[in-house]
């Protein structure tokens, strides 16, 4: 994993991406091959304090519209559903969740096992797991590589960032 100082451009970037300011930004974590920021890795706590446990998240509006489409397949109950019966993949999912948890800790420790999109005994968010596995690369979590499998084809397809603005 690469991460990258987040500039002023990327700043007005994501701030477009979401609709709103970004907040607890710490970096950016993945960039889309046009080159605008995928993924953004932000603080544990956002800046009044509060925990904010989700470090990996997903800013590019293609990448979550496919995932948002995926969801409403129902994916997430079926990836679920294989947690309980792919004892190999429920145990790539436990180590992607304590990696989650180490990653996180070591920038500030919430004092919590709770790690992001269900982790490691559900399917909740797709989004979640797509920014983890963009972030940390193919191998670290399994339920991420399998999305980023399911929208080969959707994405990357030329710049999108200039898509989305149309």
């Amino acid at each position: 994993m690469r991460l990258e100082p987040v500039t002023d451009e990327d700043r007005q970037t994501i701030a477009a991406q979401l609709g709103r300011a970004p907040r607890a930004l710490r970096a950016v974590a993945y960039r889309c091959p046009s080159g605008h920021p995928a993924v953004v890795q932000t603080s544990p706590r956002l800046e009044d304090g509060t925990p904010f446990p989700t470090l990996y998240y997903l800013t590019c509006p293609r990448l979550t519209s496919l995932c948002s489409t995926l969801e409403a397949q129902g994916v997430m109950k079926e990836m679920t559903a294989r947690l309980a019966e792919d004892a190999d993949l429920a145990e790539g999912y436990r180590k992607a969740h304590q990696t989650y948890l180490a990653e996180r800790d070591a920038i500030e420790p919430l004092g919590t096992d709770v790690s992001a999109g269900g982790m490691p005994a559900r399917v909740k968010c797709l989004h979640v797991h797509l920014a983890h596995a963009l972030a940390s690369g193919s191998g670290v979590n399994p339920i991420g590589d399998e999305i980023i499998a399911l929208i080969d084809g959707g994405w990357p397809a030329g710049d999108c960032q200039a898509a989305n603005n149309r």
